[in-house]
């Protein structure tokens, strides 16, 4: 990959001062936001025609940089989807009398979706062909299916902009009728009360895609006349409504980032006032579930960082009310728990490894599923029923492929249900090594790399590396075994996933110190470990590429102008960059939850200290890596028009002859392409970029 004869697209400049705090910033490239409507409507107004103009010319721009790699990255695609199993299907699980599975038949883009009555034998019922469903859209998500407690009655939700505004619809799976009722601009995500006929469901703000409204639809009755049960009026709060495991209770949650709130009232009772758990207040965060007479709490009520499990009488749901079931551990973060008819399961995360727990009711048990690999993801999986010994539970690691595994509480045997298959005869898992290493941060504080090699790949300044991070709202990337990254792996990269601050690798602390006002954390801890793996001959600059999507393509945005000299390459994917313009702008989805991520930038403090690493704003006359950004015209996390400013100014302003290219899908929006082929595709695309770089433009040795 290397610049050819076509001119790269000089953005116009057309200056607006934005203003703020007595400081006034000059954007050159506002103009290249659109409204939703503009981007929607059937005839584009001379600024659509502009900014559409643009991104088609930065698209015709990177096939043209790629044109060279184009049969390479065919290669590849196939190389990659012949590892997987096309006619693949899910693990049945059993609920309500039914066993459900998913499954893809070969050269088909969509799963389908049935179920089969009482045992495995029996006659297969499709549900679902989203293939079908799909056909005639460029993006098409099937999502939010949810089944009424008589088994009759099917809701689903679909959405075919990617902009994650969902229109519900029900389907009733006796006679095969879709019902003309159509409930749009929802999350997607619906709850049965046990009366067969009442419905719950979620409402965004057209607008800001906040969501906002909870609202009551009765089957037979016009979506026009349904009932809003609430309404969250707090800016910086979202909403959703979900259904107790024991199926006795229906659970209103109010979210922010520090605080929640719920509220309920009995599922057999759809039409009652609903009940307030425990009133909000900033920086007590509780989830609710029921079992027998109590509801146990996930909180971290009374400064227990990494929460703890408490209960309460059903009928005294006030926090002074709570005792404790689990007690606050200063080591061990407790990140969830299920509750089964003799068992209570907790998943726990220690010294950054996630442990699975099992502590019987009457105490007399209470122990941990052993794991023996130093970096692995172990999670509980798919465990609707109430009333069982088994536990299902997923596990895999960089080596291990997954698997589905039922787990007997009492007994203690296990059963792995399914493997997952790496098709293409060649994987080996022992050809693998996986290993944590612990980089040192310039603060002191040892941050956890995990990394991943071929075993023949031998370790030195002139090794190629792809260092991956997230780093941002408590979410901690689990190391996990990936089909695709072979085709890095068998070409001589090293995969290094880096634990940084901003995550909850650590525990709670550890994302608390990676936010807010010590934001910068994230990005130095990210550089810092580039700066290890170099000074230890993992790799060096010339060999070193960094990649992150959405909240992590703000951190690509970050280290390479805080340190671009570290890397060769960057893959930015829907990289949230322009993060001023976006804070201050209250229209725009998301923003407003945000602040207690962020800091909110009507503070003057917060505005600074964002202003001081927002990519966009620090980008400077200086050499920058080759980059590859990417991003969806209908992003509602992210949109598009910042990596396309971004884009923009790096153009102007860089002063290196280094690879530069934008790609827009056109058609989707922040989690990409929907169909498994397609998103291989894009996969297949971030992959060649890297290996161009390389010069490993070749089959695997």
């Amino acid at each position: 990959m290397k610049m050819t004869d076509a001119k790269a697209p000089i953005a116009d400049k057309i200056p607006v001062e934005i203003k703020k705090h007595q400081d006034v910033r000059v954007d050159n490239y506002f103009w290249m936001r659109l409204s939703d409507e503009q981007k929607l409507a059937e005839i584009r107004d001379n600024q659509t025609q502009k900014v559409i103009d643009y991104l088609e010319e930065e698209n015709a721009y990177y096939e043209a940089v790629t044109r060279g790699a184009k049969t390479f990255q065919d290669q590849l695609f196939e190389e990659m989807k012949g590892r997987i199993k096309e006619d693949d299907a899910s693990v049945p699980y059993k609920s309500n009398g039914y066993f459900y599975s998913t499954r893809y038949e070969k050269g088909k883009q969509y799963p389908i979706y049935s179920r089969k009555l009482e045992n495995l034998e029996a006659e297969e019922e499709i549900l679902f062909d989203v293939n079908k469903m799909a056909e005639g859209f460029e993006y098409y998500q099937l999502g939010g299916l949810n089944v009424s407690p008589n088994n009759k009655l099917a809701v689903f939700a679909t959405d075919t902009v990617s902009r994650r505004q969902y229109f519900l619809r029900i389907k009733n799976l006796e006679t095969g009728e879709i019902y003309p009722d159509i409930i749009e601009n929802t999350t997607g995500g619906s709850v049965w009360a046990n009366d067969n006929k009442t419905i719950f469901y979620t409402k965004k703000d057209p607008i800001t895609l906040r969501s906002i409204k909870i609202f009551r639809h009765v089957l037979g009755t016009p979506t026009s006349e349904d009932v809003e049960v609430y309404h969250e009026k707090d800016e910086t709060f979202g909403t959703y409504v979900t259904k107790s495991k024991s199926k006795k209770y229906i659970i209103i949650g109010s979210y922010s980032t520090v605080s929640t709130e719920a509220q309920f009232i009995k599922a057999d009772n759809p039409t009652e006032e609903f009940t307030l758990f425990q009133k909000r207040e900033r920086d007590l965060e509780y989830s609710v579930s029921h079992y027998g007479e109590h509801f146990y709490i996930l909180t971290n009520k009374d400064k227990a960082t990494n929460f703890k499990l408490m209960k309460t009488s059903i009928h005294a749901t006030e926090k002074e009310n709570w005792v404790d079931v689990i007690s606050h551990r200063e080591d061990t973060l407790l990140e969830d728990f299920s509750i089964f008819k003799d068992f209570l399961v907790l998943e726990e995360r220690n010294n950054g490894l996630n442990k699975i727990r099992f502590k019987s009711w009457d105490n007399t048990k209470d122990y941990y599923l052993p794991f023996e690999e130093e970096a692995y993801a172990a999670d509980v999986y798919a465990n609707p029923e109430f009333d069982t010994d088994i536990i299902r539970y997923s596990y895999n690691s960089f080596t291990t492929p997954n698997s589905i595994i039922d787990f007997n509480m009492k007994s203690q045997e296990k059963e792995i249900k399914k493997e997952q298959e790496v098709l293409g005869g060649k994987f080996n898992k022992e050809n693998y090594i996986s290993k944590r290493v612990w980089a040192i941060a310039r603060d002191g504080k040892k941050i956890a790399i995990c990394l991943v090699y071929h075993k023949d790949t031998e370790l030195n300044s002139s090794t190629p590396l792809l260092q991956y991070a997230y780093g941002s709202y408590g979410y901690t990337i689990p190391d996990s075994f990936s089909t695709t990254r072979l085709s890095l792996l068998d070409r001589g990269f090293v995969y290094a996933l880096a634990h940084i601050r901003g995550s909850e690798y650590l525990g709670r602390d550890w994302y608390e110190d990676g936010k807010m006002l010590q934001k910068k954390n994230t990005f130095y801890d990210f550089i810092d470990c580039s700066k290890f793996l170099i000074e230890n001959s993992y790799t060096s600059p010339k060999h070193l590429y960094a990649m992150g999507g959405s909240a992590g393509g703000l951190l690509m945005g970050a280290i390479i102008n805080m340190n671009p000299e570290l890397y060769n390459g960057i893959i930015a994917a829907v990289p949230f960059v322009d993060v001023v313009s976006t804070m201050i702008d209250e229209s725009i989805p998301l923003t407003t939850g945000e602040y207690d991520e962020w800091g909110n930038p009507n503070n003057e403090e917060y505005y600074h200290y964002i202003k001081s690493y927002s990519p966009y704003d620090n980008v400077s006359a200086k050499a920058y890596p080759n980059m590859l950004v990417t991003t969806g015209f209908h992003d509602s996390q992210v949109q598009y028009w910042e990596p396309a400013k971004w884009v923009a100014k790096l153009r102007d302003l860089k002063t290196d002859n280094n690879v530069l290219i934008l790609h827009t899908n056109m058609e989707t929006g922040h989690g990409g392409a929907s169909g498994r082929f397609d998103s291989l595709k894009e996969t297949a695309r971030d992959y060649t970029f890297l290996l161009s770089l390389e010069n490993k433009l070749g089959s695997i040795n």
